[in-house]
């Protein structure tokens, strides 16, 4: 399948679509816990984690045990490792979200159920027991019995709030820019969000557009009406904007990031790209991307051209036969990729193909476009 998005006009998005606050991600919670319930897979008398630990469980329950031979004969527990994923805008106390739990020595985990265990963050340095998980185990692969999830498994203890709003002083380009322009453009004791570029929409033309609509955007005023300072954002690379808050939006800045996502933005022409996944066969083209004069031949491909004569009949046309494709043969320049792929089509060329033929026109410096191959 080829998808070919050819430049038009400047079309208005919004920034929310295409840029993220720096600060929205997901996090991890991990643990250790104990699976029980398992029909003679779990570790055995030959993991000695596993039993001390299942000892421990018995001396917690006012069920000390005396020697750890007491358990030789135990296969029914397993020893796992237990990891949540939390959503990339944070969790509440209450919430619940899936667990997926490893087996470290076990042959299989089928039919265990995971014990209350607590989950923390893989920081060392936050002892907070975050959230509680425990369940049956699901095997969603049966090739792979020794990784399970337990669907709704874990029970978030606390919030998790993502801190979305940074000091000028906490920034990286402060910290870091010496005595660079924009650096001093940062004032230490001011508050600042970061608005984060879609990889796709990462260029240094979207970003710069971002931060002058934002600047000259006369919505983007604090609530009393009065419009904020001339330059409040500025772009430092082509993947980030800073934003500077106004002093009345400190407070609840809530009001003043929605406006910011909602602003029409007018994408500049972008840089053309061209994508290919191999696996697939996809092929999909954004921009005006180009090709330089060149002829191509390719495992003998042969483009067949009807010409009537001048009184052309179905039963009698010419037959015009050559086996290269000839692009901006005139030498002009500003032959498109597209030209080449609807030529490929005619000729009914797999995508395999025309994928190589991409790939052999980029490096010969033929392609104006950035290719990325996916596997």
């Amino acid at each position: 399948m080829v998808l070919a998005l050819m430049a038009g006009p400047a079309q208005a998005v919004k920034i929310g679509d295409i840029t993220h606050l720096q600060g929205t991600r997901t996090n991890k919670l991990v643990g250790m816990g104990l699976v029980v319930g398992l029909a003679g897979t779990g570790d055995g008398n030959k993991h000695a984690p596993s039993i001390r630990a299942l000892a421990q469980l018995h001396a917690r329950f006012a069920n000390p045990i005396g020697a750890l031979e007491d358990f030789r004969n135990v296969k029914n527990v397993a020893i796992v490792t237990v990891e949540a994923t939390l959503p990339e805008h944070g969790a509440r106390e209450g919430e619940r979200v899936d667990v997926f739990v490893s087996a470290e020595a076990a042959k299989s985990l089928a039919g265990g159920r995971l014990l209350l265990t607590p989950l923390v963050s893989p920081n060392a340095d936050d002892p907070r027991v975050m959230a509680m998980a425990s369940g049956p185990l699901q095997i969603e692969d049966s090739a792979r019995p020794t990784v399970a999830r337990i669907a709704q498994g874990a029970t978030l203890e606390q919030d998790w709030v993502h801190n979305y709003v940074a000091l000028g002083r906490e920034l990286a380009v402060f910290r870091n820019g010496g005595a660079n322009r924009a650096a001093a453009w940062v004032q230490p004791d001011a508050a600042y969000v970061t608005l984060v570029l879609d990889e796709p929409h990462a260029e240094w033309a979207v970003a710069y557009t971002i931060a002058q609509s934002i600047n000259e955007e006369g919505a983007i005023a604090d609530e009393t009406g009065i419009e904020a300072a001339p330059q409040i954002a500025m772009a430092f690379d082509p993947r980030t904007v800073i934003v500077r808050l106004p002093e009345a939006e400190r407070a609840n800045p809530a009001p003043f990031l929605a406006r910011i996502e909602n602003l029409s933005l007018f994408m500049p022409a972008t840089e053309a790209r061209v994508v290919v996944k191999r696996s697939t066969g996809g092929i999909v083209i954004t921009g005006d991307a180009e090709i330089a004069p060149a002829v191509v031949t390719y495992k003998g491909l042969t483009i067949t051209t009807v010409v009537p004569e001048p009184e052309p009949t179905p039963e009698n046309p010419r037959i015009i036969e050559q086996d290269f494709i000839p692009l901006d043969p005139q030498k002009k320049g500003g032959a498109k990729l597209s030209d080449l792929v609807d030529a490929l089509n005619q000729l009914r060329v797999s995508a395999p193909d025309k994928i190589n033929i991409i790939e052999q026109l980029y490096r010969t410096g033929k392609l104006h476009a950035t290719l990325v191959v996916e596997n």
